[in-house]
């Protein structure tokens, strides 16, 4: 039986969870609508989904902290998109940086949001080309840290664990899959995000400086994620890959 997206629409405006709902429904996809956190959380106790699209301006838990308890918990794996009627480049960051996969600002087509929805998840399902065994169960071994891929999570030598956002892990990632290669910012934003979305070149500066401060990597004397002065970044340590037990 073909698969069919279920899409889970958390939005305190009726108008706006109606309106997308209307125009998913009738492009192929399975929608859900919430209108705050509690129905958000009461629906995933029971129900699986394939993306969320997550108000950032809700009374009671907003969006940033909605995201931030999705990505410490059992939904981490979820993608999500932000949207907002903040245009500000520093709250789009920010939004990033809670664990959000793409962010839209209101107001915005639902074509367009669409089009999001499905470079999001094309993008979480994606194999790195240079990866020939199944993405699951993997540990990628660099330096002293191991990358569990089923979990998304860091592993370092004295087994403790480093939770990362989705946008540290897509990062991280194409680093791992492009190792001793130089990667300029246009190439980390179209490997990490898609053409599809709309991009800011200071996002993955933030993002290798957060990747950098998991990895305990000092910024001025790095080890494993190198600055290549006016050309990018470089991931610079040998990749080892294992099955995870």
């Amino acid at each position: 039986m073909e698969h069919i997206d279920h899409i889970l629409i958390v939005d305190d405006d009726r108008e706006i969870r109606e309106l997308i709902s209307s125009y998913l429904q009738k492009n192929g996809l399975r929608v859900t609508a919430a209108a705050d956190g509690r129905h958000m959380r009461s629906f995933l106790e029971t129900n699986s989904v394939d993306l969320i699209i997550l108000d950032v301006m809700m009374p009671g838990d907003d969006g940033l902290v909605l995201s931030r308890e999705l990505r410490a918990g059992r939904h981490k794996a979820i993608p999500i998109i932000m949207l907002t009627a903040r245009i500000d480049e520093m709250d789009r960051i920010i939004g990033l940086e809670m664990g959000a996969d793409d962010y839209l600002a209101k107001p915005f087509s639902a074509r367009e949001l669409l089009a999001r929805i499905k470079a999001v998840l094309r993008r979480t399902r994606m194999l790195p080309p240079n990866l020939q065994i199944s993405e699951a169960g993997q540990l990628l071994s660099f330096g002293q840290w191991k990358l569990d891929t089923t979990a998304r999570h860091l592993i370092d030598s004295n087994g403790t664990v480093i939770a990362l956002s989705g946008a540290e892990y897509r990062l991280l990632r194409v680093f791992i899959d492009h190792p001793q290669r130089v990667l300029n910012r246009d190439q980390l934003l179209n490997l990490t995000q898609g053409r599809d979305a709309e991009l800011f070149d200071r996002s993955i500066d933030l993002l290798v400086s957060r990747v950098r401060q998991r990895l305990g990597d000092d910024a001025r004397e790095p080890t494993y994620i190198k600055t290549v002065r006016s050309e990018g970044y470089v991931f610079s340590m040998p990749i080892e890959i294992t099955e995870a037990r």
